[in-house]
């Protein structure tokens, strides 16, 4: 009853404002009002200046065994082959959706209409998360190409498909908090002793087909990186098959460079991708040790972490400088580029070993 009081007396005290007998008051008070106006507007600039400052951090680093415990206890279930990933894939998208500032790639109002780094972070978690569930549902989660898809693994592909940027009919964060829940029922599932009740097939083949997946993002992220300061290659599209042709013929040499205006959205792209992508493999150097051990290449996988690790080293200048590559300022988007791409080396030696060893 107070707020229906408080608006009824606001109400009035607008129409006596507008509608008052005395010409000299009714003007001293328009004037007034005049003058409040352009400060309240300044106000709420402001407070949106900060607000937008406040949630344009990037989220913090966990342990993925450490959470993997902590969840396992929680819910009174037993740590199997394939928990620790899966736990860390549900923390992951939870950290996308309930960080600092909630989820900001679908905000149609200030600030996060505006703010633009962050949003580009979460495409970059976004996209690991899509090709974990990707690689889980198509063959992690399955025991050969015949075999019937895992039921919560479909619906958490499905769902984390919806496009990032939706904002009503639906929504992207209801939808990928649909995703979470498939998750966390296939994370039940695996811990239950029921054999046929969802499994995790740690084997070096379905490791395999993921870093597939992964060689293919970190492949084009250094590449976007690396154009930041515009570069003509030669064009290798069909190279190694004399006989490969190609829709639209192309010339020898190729232009290539990022817009001024994309530079800083690719290079938190790669942060945020880099983020996700340390965190996942930190979990599956866990599930997978026995086959990496067996292949040898468990040391092969922490040299990938590691240089992972490099891309999330603070940064220290307000602004993506975008120096030439020797020149006298620094060039952000190639230093990135050089760990994202010692990371990709290093998933392809990984594949050859898992592969051959």
């Amino acid at each position: 009853m107070k707020i229906l009081d408080f608006f009824f007396d606001a109400y009035d005290n607008l129409q006596s404002l507008f509608s008052a007998k005395d010409p000299q008051h009714a003007s001293g008070d328009r004037s007034l009002l005049i003058r409040i106006i352009p400060v309240l507007v300044l106000l709420i600039i402001l407070f949106q200046l900060v607000l937008g400052f406040l949630w344009d951090f990037e989220a913090e680093h966990f342990d993925p065994v450490e959470h993997a415990s902590s969840l396992a206890s929680e819910r009174n279930e037993d740590i199997v082959t394939g928990y620790i990933t899966t736990a860390t894939l549900i923390k992951t998208s939870e950290v996308l959706l309930n960080k600092r500032g909630g989820y900001l790639s679908n905000d149609v109002t200030p600030p996060g209409l505006f703010m633009d780094n962050i949003p580009k972070w979460e495409i970059g978690v976004l996209t690991q998360i899509r090709d974990l569930t990707l690689a889980m549902r198509n063959d992690i989660a399955r025991s050969q190409s015949q075999s019937i898809e895992d039921l919560e693994m479909v619906s958490a592909e499905n769902q984390f498909r919806i496009d990032s940027g939706s904002w009503m009919l639906p929504p992207a964060e209801s939808e990928y908090q649909k995703g979470i829940n498939a998750l966390y029922k296939y994370l039940g599932r695996l811990a239950d002793n029921d054999a046929n009740d969802g499994q995790f097939y740690a084997r070096a083949d379905n490791l395999n087909v993921w870093l597939g997946l992964i060689s293919k993002r970190l492949g084009s992220l250094s590449q976007r990186l690396s154009a930041s300061v515009g570069q003509a290659r030669l064009n290798t599209d069909l190279a190694g098959d004399a006989e490969a042709l190609q829709s639209t013929p192309t010339g020898n040499m190729v232009e290539v460079k990022t817009p001024w205006l994309k530079i800083d959205d690719v290079f938190f792209e790669a942060r945020g991708s880099a983020w996700a992508l340390k965190h996942l493999l930190l979990a599956a150097q866990a599930d997978f040790h026995n086959v990496l051990v067996n292949k040898n290449a468990l040391v092969s996988l922490q040299q990938i972490i590691r240089e992972l690790e490099a891309t999330q080293s603070t940064l220290w200048s307000p602004v993506i400088l975008n120096g030439g590559g020797f020149g006298f300022f620094a060039n952000h988007s190639l230093v990135m580029a050089n760990y994202i791409s010692r990371a990709n080396a290093a998933v392809i030696d990984l594949q050859h070993l898992l592969a051959n060893g």
